[in-house]
């Protein structure tokens, strides 16, 4: 066989590899033996060790993986990977079901599909072929596993048919079942090494392995449920998936469609029951808006979308016996009282330690010493106490005595009103609040500093930081005469904090820890005011003339900025050079100062992102709903009726697209 006959020979055999993988990994539906299988694995493999410049990143022979021991790099999602909010009852999803009609107000409908418990990854996608397979991460960044999940055989390297986008990315969850981790198990134990705790566990550590070849040998599975890109072939999230199935990938067919709560509550009552029967594992139920369009409407908090949620089965729920209690002082000085427990095995993990939330959740429980408690994972991730059993209490034991001085420095401790928890008031001078400040500084979503707990620690204790502003005068000789510190990873974290400087102005305000200030407040902060200067000096009625500011957040932010300390920390920070001012320090334009703008539909030449921006460059507001205080409507294509009748009724202007542009001009 010359090369050109290899050649051809070779993309008959990847084509039909490729084909039985789908039939038996995605289908079930096996249409020859696994001795045939082998034996064209093994025509493919002696062709393309014959002909290596002929072997394809995306051959079958690839998903035997690599002997070669890679360290994962990290990247940036293009689409940040948000967790969902939990929710744990129908009445719940009411609440939510409200929240999203205040802000549609048109017709709309639900997906419903289980929620796997594996492990979340994303798959992009060029001209159908695989080109990258990143992990959830902190949402923001994650690891780069391409060569690992390349050896899962129900993941597609290759598309069928021609009609997918150029680009895309589809999301799903990887994960093991039941059978497929016994074996697992079973193949260890006789090997003499550790067992897993859970199917989850073992698909977590699997994926972080080095060697590719091991990952091989894993039995991995693959579903898939989102796609994202800007090209997608529909305008709904269940049309697209029942799309993607046809170009190869494993979409579960557990996923339905609904126009009512009822028909919902329905489906979530069935597989709460029915999910012991089935062959992997799921927690709950997740719950999507169906367009695009909508969803777009609603928008996301920082850490989550506004259009969908989860809805947890009740958690598994074990008893055992309490042994003693510890307060932990967190970087905002709250204290939370943690119960250490007598081991125990729940939901698949060994359990010592559960939260005890605050002093009212102690008195409610009236939990004692040598108690035997209920303890459930909430959301199957977090411990917690759930209840006591009062006949199996021993006689003569005295309810517990909450502190009411700080375990770390001693400061007598303050409870405000209306608040559930105490908190140590030595916001300054106590330890882990000192500590915890900088850890939140450092963090992925703040300034994004490569430096562990375990080092914060370190250089306080050897005097080196005593706040986040120290950071920046720290020199390689300081830190390379740390413990366990040596060249490279001194010059690793000093070069980290230098590029720091560059971090945007929203994110070094979310970073400074101003209490009630998470990302999304700081990003709105830093659009409508565009410098540290100017929300220094904001008045109370400024701040509260932000969008999303309110009074309690209001009197925080002036609070901070009072205190000495604050004010030398901002001055150390300035000194380093960060950025303390938004690229643009005013907005570019004033054509829609004061003006508040909902847009609805879609456009022909930008997205809605693009006018979201461009709205607020030119000093307008965009708003999610239509209001008396709004002041035009941005419409384009599919406008929803009930938006219509509501801006005939209120007086309020519709403008197209076209019309919207040339007051830009």
């Amino acid at each position: 066989m010359n090369r050109s006959e290899a050649q051809k020979r070779i993309r008959q055999l990847q084509e039909a590899i490729e084909h039985h993988n789908h039939r038996y990994y995605v289908m079930s539906e096996p249409e020859i033996s696994d001795f045939e299988y082998d034996l064209l694995m093994s025509e493919l493999d002696t062709l393309e060790k014959k002909y290596p410049d002929l072997q394809e990143e995306n051959s079958p022979t690839r998903r035997i993986g690599s002997d070669l021991n890679r360290e994962f790099t990290q990247i940036e999602h293009i689409y940040p990977m948000l967790s969902l909010s939990n929710t744990y009852s129908e009445d719940e999803i009411r609440d939510f079901d409200q929240r999203v009609r205040k802000i549609i107000e048109d017709d709309f409908e639900y997906t419903a599909e289980l929620k796997y418990d594996g492990v979340a990854i994303g798959l992009t996608y060029e001209e159908g072929r695989l080109i990258r397979a990143v992990t959830r991460g902190d949402g923001v960044r994650g690891d780069v596993v391409t060569d690992n999940v390349r050896t899962i055989k129900s993941i597609p390297l290759k598309l069928h048919g021609s009609n997918y986008p150029a680009v895309f990315e589809i999301r799903g969850e990887i994960f093991m079942s039941h059978e497929g981790f016994r074996q697992l198990n079973e193949t260890r134990k006789e090997a003499g090494d550790d067992i897993f705790a859970n199917p989850r566990n073992a698909t977590s550590g699997t994926l972080k392995m080095q060697k590719s070849s091991l990952v091989a040998k894993r039995p991995l599975n693959c579903f898939l449920y989102h796609m994202l890109g800007e090209d997608l072939p529909y305008n709904t999230h269940l049309e697209n998936l029942t799309e993607a199935r046809k170009w190869g990938f494993k979409v579960p067919e557990y996923i339905s469609k609904f126009s009512n709560l009822e028909e919902l509550f329905s489906f979530i009552r069935y597989w709460d029951d029915e999910r012991k029967n089935l062959p992997f594992d799921i927690d709950g139920i997740v719950i999507k808006v169906n367009r695009y369009e909508q969803q777009e409407e609603l928008g996301f908090t920082a850490k989550s979308p506004r259009w969908a949620i989860s809805y947890k089965f009740k958690a598994e729920q074990a008893i055992t016996r309490f042994l003693s209690v510890d307060f932990q002082v967190g970087r905002t000085g709250s204290i939370t009282p943690v119960a250490n427990l007598e081991p125990i095995q729940l939901a698949g993990t060994i359990v010592k330690r559960a939260s005890l939330h605050n002093a009212d959740q102690i008195k409610l429980l009236d939990i004692r010493i040598d108690d035997r408690v209920y303890v459930e994972k909430g959301g199957e991730i977090i411990p917690k106490i759930t209840g006591v059993d009062l006949d199996a209490r021993p006689e003569g034991s005295s309810s517990l005595v909450y502190i009411d001085s700080c375990p770390e420095c001693g400061t007598r401790l303050v409870r405000k009103d209306g608040e559930a928890n105490h908190y140590c008031p030595n916001e300054y001078g106590c330890p882990p609040q000192i500590k915890g400040k900088i850890e939140h500084f450092i963090s992925r979503r703040a300034m994004d500093i490569g430096a562990a707990e375990a080092t914060v620690d370190l250089m306080f204790r050897e005097g080196l930081i005593g706040d986040a502003g120290d950071l920046y005068s720290l020199t390689w000789e300081e830190v390379e005469g740390l413990e366990r510190f040596a060249e490279k990873s001194a010059s690793n974290l000093i070069n980290s904090i230098q590029e720091s400087v560059e971090i945007p102005f929203e994110r070094v305000l979310y970073a400074l820890g101003i209490r009630y200030v998470g990302e999304t407040v700081a990003r709105k902060l830093a659009r409508h005011f565009h410098s540290l200067e100017r929300i220094k000096s904001a008045t109370f009625e400024e701040l509260v003339a932000a969008e999303e500011v309110g009074k309690k957040i209001a009197e925080s932010v002036m609070l901070f900025f009072k205190d000495p300390n604050n004010r030398k920390l901002i001055e150390k920070l300035e000194s380093a050079g960060l950025q303390f001012q938004s690229a643009h320090s005013t907005p570019q334009g004033t054509k829609l100062d004061g003006l508040t703008i909902v847009i609805s539909g879609s456009f022909e030449t930008h997205s809605r992102e693009e006018l979201k921006k461009m709205i607020e460059e030119n000093g307008g507001k965009n708003a999610g709903s239509i209001s008396a205080r709004t002041d035009y409507l941005l419409g384009g294509e599919g406008i929803g009726p009930s938006k219509m009748q509501k801006v005939q009724e209120l007086g309020i202007p519709l403008i197209s697209e076209e019309e919207f542009l040339r007051m830009l001009e």
